[in-house]
């Protein structure tokens, strides 16, 4: 007999790559709470104590203590990595240092805040791709997260706070993790740390609780946590009920089975399943069992309506394949740890069904063991009751009843005159060995028809009295008994081996085929053979043809791979990946196409279409849900060919750019010393008292002027390469506005031009923190733009402001202004206003949004009503 405790093919070749990952990399660890100040990085510092208490190497990577006296106590005796120092437009920040923890390879490294944003200048943007590479090279990890970063719940978290939540981690990261603990404590409990100066400074503390940490907002950030580590520990219990085979359910929470078959009252069963786990907040299956008995294309149909039915409904769909449906309910729901299934009470049977066949209901009541079943009671189709004596529909042809009939005739016609020979005895082992053989090729219905006309006829024309129903002798009366039941026991069990066998086969066939395509695809090296190799295993699986278009970085699709396909089967396919639903041939979208289309989904995104060119309608409905199994193993393949692609480009750009900021930067250190030169021999040979030829003098001013112009060039070019390379020191100085916008426009020799110069300075204007030269170089900047930009005789204004925590300098002109549509890219590097007769290279208005973003303010442009452009820079007071 088949053993019912064996794990579905799927589920052992996910444990199995689960397995395979987790022996190769380190263990990670995450503790997660609620919010800030619940104590997450204390108590990852005391297991870490303990870990390094029984001799486990371990390493402090990186842990924010923010002035908390009884963490930075826990620091005191275990080994802490020296933090990595990257300077960022002028400002020095300290990150984890990943290289020397790799090349130290400890046994535990303790990375705090998972979440965070490196600075520009490390190798990953986020943390907790360093976690990654740690683990990667075999070190574990300990680390700690709030809620409200896990990407999926940060929506959720925004609606409850107000606060938008920027720094998130990939709900994939939690899937990772070995182990996680929360650490939770009640929302008084924190909100008195938070009035004891515990978890923030005195006056942000006052903030926080008017803010984010109201009492309410920490309830439903506590249930969020709970919650989160409620189905992880589900999902670990049954992960490890399934890898250690044991038999369910564990009632540690409430998760609901279904069955799903084509039956119309299917969709009603389905609703209650759903009202049921809503009302019971659990989780829900839906199952459906395939058996070998063949399925016709209207309850094919009406079973894939059913299926999708349970998936919008947010059903997780599991099929399994079993000879007796209610044994693989039973299964599933044991290997999937349900603790209430859900079924439909039977209808009313027929007089032959309720006198030999028991009722599915009482069935799965009597073997469901201690998973709780809720009967629903559903209505009848088409307002039959289906009482009354009727036969149970056949399962075999009419032709089958009548080769079996015909085979038992044609061997009792053969032993009939041989039988004086060889005895009736032996004529009755003879038929018993036809009915015993019959179901190799027969179904249940043929072989019952032959085990009970084969003693018939063996009474009737052997036994003697000879052709009569009579019979003379006791022992044949014995052996005709014997002989009815071993035919009938012989004819059923045979036939259940071989339904079994199908069965069997069938998970075979499904677990190599899903495991071929796996181990494919882990061997492809790039998309194209990622993809070549999905739709080489499909065409060989499915025996359909097939392709795949990916989708460009515009988000459309590309065809590169496919000739001859029609622009309507590409406008299918366009309908398909625009609303992620499958269309096409037989189903009910756009069932004019060829293909069958589907969405090529991956975990985070949609990358394209999958079609395939089934046979017949039936084909299709078999085969889907094999199919829609292959497609996620390819999406999945696809996104993770595309992240490592991103991630070999990302690094080629960095060490590009670092190569042309170190070119740059020399070149324009070369460039200064001749330039310098030459400009110190023009105003020289100006300068002579007899200079007297004209033309010659004019040449010299050209000269003169071109250098200075080319000196400018430099200087920005130096300009922008100290900004983007974090070189460029802000030195803070009280600054007078007056002073500082005298100074800017004598420098930027725009008095030449422009005719009326207005600048607005306060009687109580407050002194100015910056650096005076930067902030000056900004200024000149600008003037230089509104000179470069408007006509002769132009007006520039310079007015400042301020208020209790900014300064504010506006700078505007009353020229002809910038289109709209440059407004948005007028602060960009080397982006220029398409004008005639304007000089520039598109550097001096980027420099100076450097030089600001570097004061920690902001500046912004915009056209004015009267005509002209406005600029306003905002720095802190």
């Amino acid at each position: 007999m088949e053993d019912e405790s064996r794990p579905d093919p799927d589920e052992l070749l996910r444990q199995i790559n689960i397995s395979e990952r987790h022996h190769q990399k380190g263990k990670l660890k995450i503790y997660i709470g609620m919010c800030a100040g619940v104590g997450k990085t204390f108590s990852m510092l005391q297991d870490a104590a303990k870990a390094h208490g029984k001799g486990i190497d371990t390493l402090i990577g990186f842990v924010e203590t923010h002035g908390r006296a009884e963490t930075e106590f826990l620091l005191f005796y275990l080994p802490q990595l020296p933090r990595k120092i990257i300077s960022y437009k002028g400002i020095e920040l300290t990150e984890f240092d990943l290289d020397t923890a790799l090349e130290k390879k400890p046994g535990l490294v303790v990375v705090d805040e998972l979440a965070h944003t490196n600075a520009p200048g490390s190798r990953h943007n986020k943390r907790y791709l360093d976690v990654l590479e740690l683990l990667d090279n075999g070190i574990d990890v300990y680390t700690a997260l709030n809620v409200q970063h896990i990407e999926s719940l940060s929506d959720t978290v925004s609606k409850i706070t107000g606060i938008r939540i920027n720094e998130t981690v990939p709900d994939s990261i939690l899937e990772t993790a070995d182990e996680i603990e929360l650490v939770d404590i009640s929302p008084e409990e924190l909100l008195q740390r938070l009035s004891d100066g515990k978890v923030y400074t005195a006056d942000k503390s006052k903030e926080a609780v008017e803010n984010f940490f109201r009492r309410g907002n920490l309830s439903a950030l506590r249930e969020l946590s709970l919650r989160l580590a409620a189905d992880r520990v589900d999902r670990q219990v049954r992960d490890y009920m399934q890898s250690n085979r044991i038999q369910g359910p564990w009632k540690t929470a409430q998760r609901i089975l279904t069955g799903i078959s084509s039956s119309p009252d299917s969709a009603e069963l389905i609703r209650w399943a759903r009202r049921v786990s809503y009302t019971m907040d659990a989780t829900w299956i839906a199952v459906h069992v395939e058996t070998p008995e063949p399925v016709d294309e209207k309850n094919r149909v009406m079973l894939n309506r059913n299926i999708e039915l349970a998936r919008e409904l947010g059903a997780e769909i599991v099929v399994t394949s079993d000879v007796d449906i209610v044994k693989g309910i039973v299964r599933t729901a044991k290997n999937e740890n349900a603790t209430l299934i859900v079924i439909g009470k039977s209808g009313e049977k027929s007089f032959f069904s309720r006198l030999f066949v028991p009722g599915t209901t009482s069935r799965l009541l009597k073997e469901s063991g201690s998973i709780d079943v809720f009967v629903v009671s559903g209505s009848s189709v088409n307002g039959e009751t289906g009482a009354g004596f009727r036969l149970p529909a056949p399962q075999s042809g009419i032709k089958q009843y009548l080769i079996s009939a015909g085979f038992v005739f044609a061997v009792a016609l053969l032993c009939y005159p041989l039988s004086v020979y060889m005895g009736y005895q032996t004529v009755a082992l003879i038929l018993l060995l036809v009915v015993s053989l019959l179901p190799l090729i027969m179904g249940p219905g043929p072989v019952l028809l032959a085990a009970v006309i084969s003693p018939v006829i063996w009474n009737y024309f052997f036994v003697p009295p000879r052709f009569t129903f009579l019979i003379s002798r006791s022992e044949d009366i014995l052996m005709f008994i014997a002989f009815l039941v071993i035919a009938l026991v012989t004819g059923v069990l045979t036939t259940r081996i071989r339904q079994r066998e199908k069965v069997m086969k069938q998970r075979e066939e499904r677990a190599v085929a899903l495991y071929s395509l796996a181990n494919d695809l882990s061997k492809a090296e790039g998309i194209p053979e990622a993809v070549s190799e999905s739709v080489k295993n499909i065409k060989k699986v499915f025996s359909a043809d097939s392709f795949i278009l990916l989708s460009e970085s515009g988000g459309k699709l590309e065809n590169t791979t496919v000739t001859g396909l029609s622009t309507k089967e590409l406008s299918v396919a366009e309908w398909v990946f625009s609303n992620g639903r499958k269309a096409g041939r037989f189903t009910d979208s756009l069932p004019f196409a060829e293909y069958v289309y589907y969405p090529l989904n991956g975990p985070r995104d949609t990358y394209g279409v999958a079609a395939v060119k089934f046979k017949d309608r039936n084909s299709y409905l078999e085969q889907e849900s094999l199919l829609e199994n292959f497609l996620k193993q390819t999406g999945s393949a696809v996104e993770r060919e595309l992240l490592n692609k991103k991630a070999g480009r990302a690094m080629i750009l960095e060490e590009s750019e670092k190569l042309y900021k170190t070119l740059f930067d020399s070149i324009s250190h070369e460039l200064k010393t001749p330039i310098a030169a030459i400009m110190g021999a023009v105003s020289y040979l100006l300068e002579k008292e007899n200079m007297k030829d004209e033309p010659v003098r004019e040449l010299y001013g050209e000269i003169n002027t071109a250098s200075e112009r080319l000196n400018t060039l430099v200087g920005n070019l130096l300009d922008m390469a100290r900004l983007e390379s974090g070189r460029l020191i802000v030195s803070l100085k009280p600054c007078d506005a007056g002073d500082l916008a005298n100074t800017a426009v004598e420098k930027s020799g725009i008095k030449k031009s422009v005719k009326n110069i207005d600048i607005v300075v306060p009687e109580d204007m407050p002194l100015i923190s910056a650096d005076y030269n930067l902030l000056e170089q900004a200024l000149i900047n600008i003037l230089r733009n509104a000179d470069m930009y408007t006509h002769n005789g132009a007006a520039v204004k310079i007015e400042f402001s301020f208020d209790t925590s900014s300064v504010s300098i506006s700078i505007s002109d009353n020229g002809p202004g910038a289109p709209e549509s440059d407004i948005e890219h007028i602060f960009d590097k080397f982006y220029r206003i398409d004008r005639k007769n304007t000089g520039g290279t598109g550097l001096g208005l980027s420099i100076t949004k450097g030089i600001v973003e570097a004061h920690k303010g902001t500046i912004n442009a915009l056209n004015l009503k009267s005509g002209g452009l406005k600029f306003t820079i905002k720095l802190p007071r």
